[in-house]
């Protein structure tokens, strides 16, 4: 522990300058130095006149975020090199760049950027950092390197008038989450309830922005329905029925575990509601149980129940 703060100090001190200063006698006190050269520029222009942000740079240029990372914030970005861009696939970064994938480059940056302005001390006591993405990302001390997600803090507290910047030597990729109809697919427990979702035309809505929350029922739950149920309503002529059965399962918005419990009902798409209950520990949707909850999706969340929830 000792040899790792007399290793943070020395970082603390040295390394903005070493990245940032252009001339400065290496005998003069490097922190103030930094501080006094670039507390006046903002993120953006700061890392423009580093000149080993030049992809970054170009990235937030075409992602539309420059006037965002310009405002007051205070913002603390975990910012990759030119170096790290480079480390990708070939054709990754041409790829992003192109006004296509204009949103999922706009992702990828966001989850370099944290609100608040975190200095290197109080980032190593941190076990994660939401990004402004509204992703974690994990951080780790681990000998005498500073790890935020797969990246090495390779200089830190660069000073900004709107935050902070710390330098990593990886690009940060979100998790790609899948959709809901990828995500119970996925899990091979819900293919009833998929091939249902089939059926019922629901599919595009399902895989639609959102967000949802469904209370998904697993194989077994859809078993425990009368001989002959599940086979009637998978019959074209009882469409009707079938998207009344499905869409009482989904509720509008993301309403995650921690917030189901603090409810009495639940208003369906299907339009009536859901009653809740928590009884002796467990959550019950009408009469099924919640078995396992949060199952996270790129447009909502999975809670999975144990029985078919029927409307009257």
């Amino acid at each position: 522990m000792k040899k790792f703060a007399f290793f943070l100090a020395a970082v603390l001190a040295v390394t903005p300058v070493a990245a940032f200063a252009q001339s400065a006698d290496k005998s003069q006190n490097k922190s103030t130095y930094s501080k006094a050269s670039y507390s006046e520029k903002d993120i953006v222009d700061t890392a423009v006149s580093a000149k080993m942000f030049d992809t970054l740079v170009a990235a937030v240029k075409a992602a539309g975020l420059v006037e965002t990372l310009k405002s007051e914030g205070p913002f603390t970005v975990f910012a990759p090199t030119d170096e790290a861009f480079a480390k990708l696939p070939a054709g990754t970064v041409e790829s992003l760049l192109k006004p296509e994938n204009k949103e999922k480059l706009a992702n990828i940056l966001k989850y370099h950027v944290v609100s608040g302005k975190v200095m290197a001390a109080d980032v190593v006591k941190m076990k994660y950092a939401k990004t402004v993405l509204g992703e974690k990302v994990k951080i780790k001390v681990k000998g005498d390197n500073v790890m935020v997600g797969g990246a090495k803090v390779i200089k830190t507290d660069v000073n900004s008038s709107n935050g902070v910047i710390h330098v990593i030597d990886t690009v940060l990729i979100p998790e790609q989450k899948m959709d809901i109809v990828d995500t119970a697919v996925s899990t091979n427990m819900f293919n009833t309830l998929v091939a249902a979702v089939k059926a019922a035309d629901l599919v595009d809505t399902l895989k639609g922005k959102g967000p949802f929350t469904v209370f998904a029922p697993t194989d077994d739950a859809f078993k425990k329905l009368p001989a002959g149920t599940v086979e009637n309503l998978l019959k074209p002529e009882n469409k009707d029925m079938l998207v009344k059965v499905l869409t009482y399962h989904v509720v509008s918005g993301k309403v995650k575990a921690a917030d189901v419990v603090k409810l009495d009902s639940a208003k369906t798409v299907q339009g009536q509601s859901v009653a809740i209950k928590v009884k002796d520990g467990k959550v019950m949707v009408d009469k099924a149980n919640v078995i396992k909850t949060d199952v996270e999706a790129s447009n909502g969340v999975i809670h999975v129940v144990d029985s078919v929830l029927l409307p009257n």
